[in-house]
C-alpha cells in the first residue's frame, strides 16, 4: 500500500468515525430529551 492509498484510507476512516460518533451522540441526546423533558418555568407573583 503506497502513501496516497494509506492517506485516503485514513481520511475516509477518520471522517466516517467522526460522523458515526456525532450520529450516536445525537441519538443519545434525543433519548435523554425524551426521558427528561423540559419543564415549563412557573412565574412567581
Amino acid at each position: 500500500m503506497d502513501n496516497v492509498t494509506f492517506g485516503v484510507t485514513m481520511l475516509v476512516c477518520g471522517m466516517g468515525g467522526t460522523i458515526l460518533t456525532l450520529w450516536v451522540m445525537s441519538l443519545v441526546m434525543g433519548l435523554l430529551g425524551r426521558l427528561f423533558p423540559e419543564k415549563p418555568e412557573q412565574k412567581e407573583g
